[in-house]
């Protein structure tokens, strides 16, 4: 199949049944279109769909996002996970309000120099927003493009990726830019899915190398597993006599970066003394009550065990406090905060 072929039989198939109706898709501009792709990352449409409405609701322009609080902004994100990108959204767009005045660069290497963007988002969005020429290579168009041509092999290796690359740029028609990207989009989540693939229903199934030689389940190659460790961390549940509890700031790096938390410490500490630990570290004087369920988070890269411990507040020790984000919140208050979703809802069961 001829590229030309390929792309008027993807375009056919939108046209009757592509979708044209999702928020983003509506008064499109580049940021309506840049906000949507990053949630997008790691997400799927239908839990994306939600957090978009509401973001868009508090932050409307780029503008209104650079002027943002950034825990406002991490509130909004709350849920989603990978919240680097939520960081890199609201620090990209503080760079476009004062680099660019507040104009959304129009050109593939402005876009792709920008915190959070890489080579197939930046497509996504000149070709989305601007109908502008560039190819996108995303998971779904990953999984279209190995199984048509029958490529093997890890599709984060670079080998594979080069090739895929080429395929979509070669494939990549020369009008109806908009249309086509999200035609492959659309393509690989509905149709070409990961598992249980409706081929029968799919416009390229004719020259679909997969199709053919019934290795559809077997394409893309998965990426190789490794087994994961496990790390194990006390949570400390400070609460006083007034029923509020003992919240820090987390910093910019790591995991939860920039987002309200528990205050956390090594599991190799002793639970005799946690005490102690807080007495030096955080300035506190408490005593544990009692442990609490293990909560379990599982990340790209490790599985974190979490094991609470309940801890009454009896006075602050008194001493010069270095600066610090950290303060006391009532139920209501921390509500308003950026906080990771398994911390709040650890939080929410003693409300």
């Amino acid at each position: 199949m001829i590229p030309i072929q390929f792309s008027q039989a993807v375009l056919e198939w939108f046209d009757e049944y592509g979708r044209k109706d999702l928020p983003w898709q509506i008064n499109k501009s580049p940021y309506r279109v840049w906000v949507s792709e990053i949630m997008l990352q790691q997400t799927q449409v239908a839990t994306v769909i939600d957090y978009y409405l509401r973001f868009m609701s508090s932050f409307p322009t780029l503008e209104a996002l650079a002027r943002a609080d950034e825990d406002q902004v991490l509130q909004h994100w709350a849920g989603l996970g990978y919240y680097a990108r939520a960081r890199n959204l609201h620090k990209t767009a503080q760079t476009i309000f004062t680099e660019y005045k507040g104009e959304f660069p129009c050109s593939q290497e402005a876009i792709e120099s920008l915190p959070g963007i890489g080579r197939s988002t930046a497509g996504a969005i000149l070709s989305l927003s601007l109908n502008k020429r560039a190819a996108i290579l995303d998971g779904n168009v990953k999984r279209v493009l190995a199984r048509f041509h029958s490529i093997e092999g890890w599709t984060g290796h670079s080998s594979v990726a080069k090739e895929l690359w080429y395929w979509a740029e070669s494939y990549t028609p020369k009008k109806r830019f908009d249309d086509y990207t999200q035609a492959m989009m659309d393509l690989g989540a509905t149709l070409c899915t990961r598992s249980k693939p409706k081929c029968i229903e799919c416009p390229l199934k004719v020259s679909c190398k997969a199709y053919k030689e019934g290795s559809t389940k077997q394409l893309p190659t998965p990426k190789p597993k490794k087994t994961l460790p496990v790390k194990h961390r006390w949570l400390l549940h400070i609460e006083n006599d007034e029923g509020e509890v003992y919240i820090e700031k987390r910093p910019s790096h790591g995991i939860w970066g920039s987002l309200w938390s528990l205050p956390e410490t090594s599991f190799d500490l002793p639970e005799e003394s946690i005490s102690h630990h807080c007495r030096d570290k955080l300035l506190l004087d408490c005593e544990v009550i009692k442990r609490g369920e293990i909560i379990k988070h599982t990340f790209s890269h490790y599985h974190l065990m979490l094991h609470p411990l309940q801890l009454r507040y009896i006075t602050d020790i008194p001493a010069i406090k270095e600066t610090q984000m950290a303060d006391w919140f009532d139920s209501k208050s921390h509500h308003e905060l950026g906080m990771a979703a398994p911390i709040r809802q650890y939080i929410n069961t003693f409300n």
